[in-house]
């Protein structure tokens, strides 16, 4: 079951309400302090995550920026109006669904978490895993694909294979020419672990020569997508991709 994930400075009496009657609810809750370390254990197959700001380490809210944005995950934000503005600074607006402001109404959070959880549909959507060094590519793929798709980016090949270690995609949507480690490389490792070694990937990248279609050929990609083409033609060969899979199975 997806969960939902409270953190928080410390336990307080609106953190513990929180979680006992999200919990009566039949919801899948669990409560992390502030720690990075802790939280490392606890941010898999999350589902929303609710941020109580006052007194938030910049650490941790880094820590959960970047879990945010990596898993595409939504964010509620608790607390003191100046605290909520300070990590509304670090996390991402588009993450950020709703924000309550002290006076809090424990109430009124239960029923819009409820709500959410209730109607949210992003964990039925196909994961795609974007990888590419870009950080402006990164984005752009990401609008084209998140209306369809549960999208998540990764900036190296070494973040790619943490997080295949930890969650497995649909898709892979691999770049080329990446410095350290290029697209070959990630390739090759992805092939080389039986966990996740069948997981389909499809090469957006500048890079279409003979040559280097040739030098992964044993690897079995998918196939290429050049990002000199239209974003639609980008996505409706995704959709067609699924498509067939669908009637394969």
């Amino acid at each position: 079951m997806k969960k939902i994930l409270i953190i928080s400075e410390k336990n307080n009496f609106i953190i513990n309400s929180l979680r006992e009657q999200l919990q009566e609810m039949g919801h899948h809750v669990i409560h992390v302090e502030d720690n990075p370390s802790e939280m490392k254990k606890s941010t898999e197959d999350v589902r929303l995550v609710i941020l109580w700001a006052d007194a938030l380490s910049m650490e941790g809210t880094i820590y959960i920026k970047d879990r945010v944005i990596e898993d595409s995950i939504p964010v509620y934000i608790l607390g003191d109006r100046d605290h909520v503005e300070k990590v509304k600074g670090i996390v991402p607006n588009q993450f950020i669904k709703k924000e309550f402001c002290r006076p809090v109404d424990i109430k009124e959070i239960i029923a819009a978490t409820d709500k959410f959880i209730k109607e949210d549909k992003s964990h039925l959507k196909k994961k795609i895993l974007v990888v590419d060094d870009s950080g402006a590519m990164l984005r752009s793929v990401k609008g084209w694909l998140e209306d369809k798709y549960q999208v998540i980016l990764a900036n190296s090949g070494a973040m790619a294979i943490k997080y295949l270690a930890m969650s497995r995609p649909d898709l892979i949507l691999l770049d080329y020419e990446m410095p350290v480690c290029d697209g070959k490389q990630v390739l090759e490792m992805i092939r080389a672990e039986s966990e996740f070694s069948d997981v389909p990937v499809v090469f957006l990248t500048n890079k279409n020569d003979r040559e280097s279609v040739l030098s992964v050929s044993a690897l079995k990609p998918e196939g290429y997508l050049l990002k000199t083409m239209e974003p639609k033609q980008i996505v409706e060969t995704i959709d067609q991709y699924f498509e067939r899979k669908k009637w394969m199975l």
